[in-house]
């Protein structure tokens, strides 16, 4: 994939439900558990300070109030995949799952499976994080 609107294209025809369809954003949501958990996964495009773009997946896992933060970075130490982050929601500062890349190194079976991981974990930590809560 080179650039967003094959991202774009991919997610359109591949049974992906979208719920965010914006010039550089698109929202998904995964259904989990057997349809009894969901999680909204974001896409979108950034540049680095040389204008090469990437690809960023990301969830919102929970609000930073009441999180550990010694607990957030020893997960992003173990992590294979995806880092700890914090952005904001609603103008709420929430912990982010999220991982950037860059478009050359992204084909579609690479991207379904991006997006699957880092919702799937994503989940994972926010019912860590909020006693089996599914706010996200």
């Amino acid at each position: 994939m080179q650039n967003f609107e094959q991202v774009r294209r991919h997610v359109a025809t591949n049974g992906f439900r979208t719920i965010v369809n914006e010039a550089f954003v698109i929202g998904v949501e995964l259904s989990l558990d057997e349809g009894r958990r969901h999680q909204s996964i974001f896409l979108s495009e950034l540049q680095d300070d040389d204008h090469r773009c990437y690809l960023r997946v990301s969830t919102a896992v929970a609000p930073i109030t009441g999180i550990d933060a010694r607990r957030a970075l020893a997960y992003n130490w173990d992590s294979r995949v995806g880092y700890l982050a914090i952005g904001e929601l609603d103008q709420v500062p929430y912990l982010q799952l999220c991982e950037n890349r860059p478009y050359g190194s992204l084909d579609p079976a690479e991207l379904g499976r991006l997006v699957l991981e880092i919702g799937g974990m994503g989940d994972r930590l926010e019912r860590m994080l909020s006693a089996e809560g599914d706010l996200l």
